[in-house]
């Protein structure tokens, strides 16, 4: 199994300066590598503390003069809040930069105040998103920009640095929605899966996923892609109060970024299945939400870890998880202690996993 590390740069309720955030944010990604992480990825948002990357390839890029092995994936570029053109070129530029370590990820984002901050229409974004990833996905592996859509209009124009290998299987999207995946597997894109969900729910959603991938391309998809937030402690009572108050803490930015507590997104186009996590916090209350996302994640002694790892893969079969460590306010020294134990205790045995079936 692969095993990477995603650096997230919140700043909740701004406890730190956000130069604090970013000298130990990076500092994190630093270890990455010589810890053994095959991957760093970076997560693009904007203007809250809940994550301050709002440009994951100029991080990314950054990292690859700072390392020399490890893949460098986008957790992931909003596609909407781009022109799909320079996405090609600044991943063709990152790929040329790191010698080929470059890993795609994309996504359509849900939250309003960023919508609304880039001044772009919301609804929109299931459009923008589809058309903007054929054209990407065709620009990073002919050399050539070209599109006439509904939104999306696209003269002809060479991609340079021209891509100098292959970006398949290493093109990957988020979803949550049961009509994203579909839309993933037509446009031959790897999935991106951060736990936030009935796991059931989740198989479901992959089956069709993998049946229609098959059927438009003629193989079979990549094995997905898991997210998992992570804190690995030697005490199992430590590691449980540890989840429950920083991957809480998590989950409360979650809520206040993407106001979940609102119904908006039940009255916007392409985001009414969004609408119902509304229903549910009204269903089962913010505790028990929270207690529910608590336990998708991992967390636990390094036995545990790795036992929850193995359950998501029983569900996902996937091949590459991705631990993200800091998160929620947890102090730093905390962090890096999980970071090292779980880079020595679990990561091994990760690594001699055979491929998923």
């Amino acid at each position: 199994m692969h095993v990477g590390t995603s650096i997230f740069f919140q700043n909740l309720r701004q406890t730190r300066t956000d130069y604090e955030v970013y000298e130990n944010e990076l500092r994190l990604a630093d270890l990455a590598e010589p810890l053994g992480f095959e991957s760093i990825w970076g997560v693009e948002h904007h203007f809250t503390d809940y994550t301050m990357c709002p440009d994951v390839l100029q991080f990314l890029s950054y990292m690859a003069g700072r390392t020399e092995t490890v893949q460098l994936g986008s957790m992931v570029v909003v596609l909407p809040w781009h022109n799909p053109v320079r996405v090609a070129e600044q991943f063709s530029v990152l790929d040329h930069l790191s010698g080929g370590r470059a890993v795609v990820g994309v996504g359509r984002g849900l939250a309003r105040v960023e919508y609304e901050g880039l001044k772009l229409n919301m609804s929109e974004s299931r459009t923008r998103f589809n058309e903007s990833a054929r054209m990407l996905v065709r620009a990073l592996e002919e050399g050539v920009a070209e599109f006439d859509g509904e939104l999306i209009k696209q003269p002809r124009v060479d991609i340079r640095p021209k891509p100098f290998k292959s970006f398949q299987g290493r093109i990957y999207a988020a979803a949550v929605s049961p009509e994203s995946s579909v839309a993933l597997a037509e446009l031959g894109l790897g999935m991106l899966i951060i736990p936030q969900k009935p796991w059931s729910e989740v198989e479901t959603e992959l089956k069709a996923y993998r049946e229609i991938y098959q059927e438009v391309n003629g193989s079979a998809p990549p094995a997905p892609i898991v997210v998992g937030f992570t804190f690995c402690h030697e005490d199992e009572d430590k590691a449980r109060e540890m989840a429950k108050e920083y991957i809480g803490n998590y989950w409360e930015s979650v809520m206040d970024h993407y106001e979940f507590r609102s119904d908006h997104l039940k009255q916007t186009k392409g985001y009414e299945y969004y609408g119902k996590f509304t229903e549910k916090i009204e269903e089962y209350g913010d505790q028990g939400v929270m207690d529910f996302f608590v336990d998708l994640q991992v967390w636990g002694t390094p036995k545990q870890c790795y036992e929850k790892i193995m359950d998501i893969r029983g569900h996902t079969a996937h091949d590459s998880f991705l631990a993200a460590f800091s998160f929620g306010g947890m102090a730093y020294d905390e962090v890096e202690q999980s970071m090292r134990l779980f880079a020595q205790e679990v990561m091994p045995e990760l690594k001699k996993l055979p491929a998923a079936a």
